[in-house]
């Protein structure tokens, strides 16, 4: 039996793990993790920075990056891989969970770091094996970057709990809420991959909710009340998540929790705003700095951004970035940030004071652009948070701040004050107590206790509806394919570990060679109950990428027979997805993996 619930937030920009005993008194621990700091310096920190660098024995020195578990392994992840990576951008791997939910690349494919290492000596090709000089991986897929922080995560907890391995621990793993079902699919194949087996997957959203929870205790509802919603606004490093969570009556005069809208994975957050900010100073400095200055500049900017957005910051805040000559005194050069011009430049830029009309600017798209993450073209946040208010219909009554951009006193106040005029109100008031760094990775672990009987569960199911593509039987047109209708089936809000039967309407399965299975879904199709037809080109849908599967025949059956089939679907508790077609005697089953094909 477990000895632990583990709660991880494997976040875009920063890894963080926690735990509860499963037999103690519900007292949370976070779990400091060992990292390369420094080449040759190991040192445990609150958090794993989600960065891996992949570099040549040239560039870092090998015994340089070992580890107490690992010796000499050939890349590093955390703080040093952060750090020296900015100096070698070609080398290093970042945001890979957000590349695991993009679509328009091969998730399974060595694609990082993205226009990486064959991109900065293109007359240098790499090795077939795509292995460097150590034996490392010159270029890793999503999916692998994943499964190696998650394998650093169960390396270093291992290290300091060897008679309670990871692998044998309950592992409840955070993910965006606005992960669909592919990209959640994928993230427990990390898992797999990095040894982990006895998984959860819960929204980050809900966890953090869950880690407030955990710290006011009962006295919740002495904060909330029938009707409440709570935004739960999550601003970290790379993203921006919006989740709401509701207060409602569960018929027998008790209070009980409800997730009941979840917004879009908005790839827009701090590294936005220090880029900003280190392109503003550049201008004041008027001279071109170099790239490695540039990059200098920006970490500069990062650590000076949180200080300056609080209440009691100073008027002005040195930077100090490296000069081009020694003969600079110090060989640095050293300018000032100025608080109202960082303020204004944040706040006017990222949180304009917006109606609830307002919606996301979009600019013309270009004919050719570079292939990668499709980040948001709107930089302020507060536009893109009306939109998702009224899309879903519902404004909030109370605002749950997550993610290190938000521990800006400012920006809270400016949410909290925008949210509250949206309801005619001073502002909405903001429930406290929670560490935005590790709140996520906490209430993971929490979780863990939810899940056991300890704790008040948060009712919400699937973020989206599920749509199967149905093609028509129509006779042959040249030149025209027979219209798809997308047929629902998992509805909004299916419980994890409930099934779901469709109506009896029969479908013809084609076994014995490969076929394509399109499919579909929607974060705001509420209405659509299991066995709805809905016309893909009517309503706000979007396709995902199509899974390829050959499914087995019975012996002696021609390949592309056609059985008669009708269709089940299940949402495990572990919240993955699951579709089953069933032949009408039932004496056959067919189970349609997840295995996608990716867009090229």
């Amino acid at each position: 039996m477990a000895r632990y619930f583990v709660g991880i937030d494997l976040g875009t920009t920063n890894t963080a793990v926690a735990s509860v005993a499963a037999d103690g008194d519900g007292t949370i621990t976070s779990f400091r993790i060992p990292q390369v700091i420094s080449p040759g310096e190991v040192l445990a920190q609150p958090t794993l920075p989600s960065f891996l660098l992949l570099p040549t024995e040239l560039e870092v020195p090998p015994e340089g990056l070992s580890l107490p578990w690992a010796e000499r392994p050939g890349f590093t992840i955390g703080t040093l891989a952060r750090e020296r990576g900015s100096e070698l951008p070609h080398r290093l791997v970042s945001s890979a969970k957000s590349w695991l939910c993009n679509t328009g690349v091969d998730r399974h494919a060595p694609i990082l770091p993205w226009r990486g290492a064959d991109m900065e000596h293109p007359d240098d090709p790499l090795p077939e094996d795509e292995m460097g000089e150590t034996g490392a991986p010159q270029r890793v897929s999503p999916v692998e970057a994943s499964a190696l922080y998650l394998e650093h995560v169960r390396a270093a907890w291992n290290d300091a709990h060897p008679d309670d391995p990871l692998e044998e621990q309950e592992v409840m793993l955070a993910v965006p809420a606005s992960f669909d079902a592919i990209a959640r699919e994928l993230t427990m194949t990390a898992a797999q991959q990095a040894g982990l087996h006895q998984v959860t997957l819960l929204e980050e959203p809900q966890a953090a909710f869950y880690s407030w929870l955990a710290h006011v205790g009962k006295s919740w509802r002495d904060q909330l009340g029938p009707g409440d919603s709570v935004l739960v606004c999550d601003i970290g490093g790379g993203t921006t998540d919006f989740s709401i969570i509701a207060v409602v009556d569960d018929g027998t005069g008790n209070l009980a929790l409800e997730r009941v809208a979840v917004g879009e994975h908005i790839l827009l957050g701090g590294d936005n705003m220090d880029l900003a900010l280190a392109h503003a100073t550049q201008q004041r400095l008027g001279d071109r700095l170099s790239p490695l200055q540039f990059r200098g500049l920006v970490h500069a900017c990062r650590r000076a951004k949180e200080q300056l957005l609080s209440p009691d910051s100073p008027e002005l805040l040195p930077v100090s970035i490296l000069g081009r000559s020694s003969k600079l005194i110090g060989g640095t050069v050293r300018i000032d940030l100025v608080r109202d011009h960082v303020r204004r430049l944040v706040l006017d830029g990222f949180f304009p004071f917006v109606d609830r009309a307002a919606r996301p600017q979009k600019r013309r798209a270009t004919g050719l652009r570079e292939l990668g993450l499709p980040y948001a073209h709107d930089p302020a946040v507060t536009r893109h948070l009306a939109d998702f208010i009224t899309r879903h219909g519902r404004t909030p009554t109370a605002v749950l701040f997550n993610g290190g951009v938000m521990k800006g006193e400012l920006l809270r106040s400016r949410v909290s004050e925008m949210v509250g005029a949206w309801q005619g109100k001073g502002g909405a008031p903001g429930l406290a107590g929670t560490d935005l760094d590790l709140a996520v990775a906490h209430g993971a672990a929490y979780y863990g206790m939810v899940r056991a009987g300890r704790g008040i569960r948060i009712r919400g199911g699937t973020a989206r509806s599920y749509y199967i593509g149905i093609e028509a039987a129509m006779p042959a047109i040249p030149g025209f394919a027979p219209p798809v209708k997308a047929l629902c089936v998992v509805p909004f809000g299916m419980e994890e570990g409930t099934s779901q039967k469709l109506p009896d309407e029969e479908l013809g399965l084609v076994v014995g060679e490969t076929a394509e299975f399109r499919f579909f879904a929607a974060n705001n199709r509420k209405e659509d109950g299991a066995g709805a037809l809905v016309d893909p080109s009517d309503g706000p849908l979007d396709e995902l990428g199509p899974v390829e599967a050959t499914l087995p025949a019975e012996l002696g059956s021609e390949p592309g027979t056609v059985v008669p089939v009708s269709l089940e679907s299940r949402l495990t508790e572990i919240g993955t997805l699951e579709l089953w077609c069933v032949e009408r005697d039932g004496k056959g089953r067919w189970k349609l993996e997840y295995s996608v094909r990716e867009r090229g």
